[in-house]
Parts: structure tokens; sequence; C-alpha cells
């Protein structure tokens, strides 16, 4: 399953590695990936976006499922 975020808060190249790191560390997420100019972040995988959003949040980032 695939999961897109916009995110707010990430200016650099430190804001993606910690995104990154927040979502790869939630159970069932496969894969990350991290658009820093487009502000958004595409999850692969079966984890809950409660559980990436509240990750995203303990970094000190905004995030929301896609519409």
């Amino acid at each position: 399953m695939k999961t897109e975020l916009n995110i707010t808060g990430m200016s650099c190249g430190h804001c993606v590695k910690a995104v990154e790191s927040a979502l790869k560390s939630v159970p069932g997420v496969e894969q990350v990936t991290v658009d820093l100019p487009g502000g958004k972040a595409t999850v692969e995988g079966d984890a809950r976006p409660e559980a990436m959003i509240t990750a995203i949040a303990e970094e000190g980032y905004t995030a929301e499922v896609r519409a």
C-alpha cells in the first residue's frame, strides 16, 4: 500500500533525513521517499497513517495524509 503525506516545516537535507528516519521507525513501513521541494513523503507498506504522522510530529514537523 502507498501513502502520501504532506509535510510542513522541512527546509534542508537534515530535515529530510529526520523525516525518513522517523518514518522508517514506524512498524509496517517498507520504503520511504521524501521530496523536500514538494514538501511530501511517499511511504510504501501497511503502517497506520496516524502512527506515521505521530512519528513525524515527534521530530518537530507537521504531516497530514494527501487527499
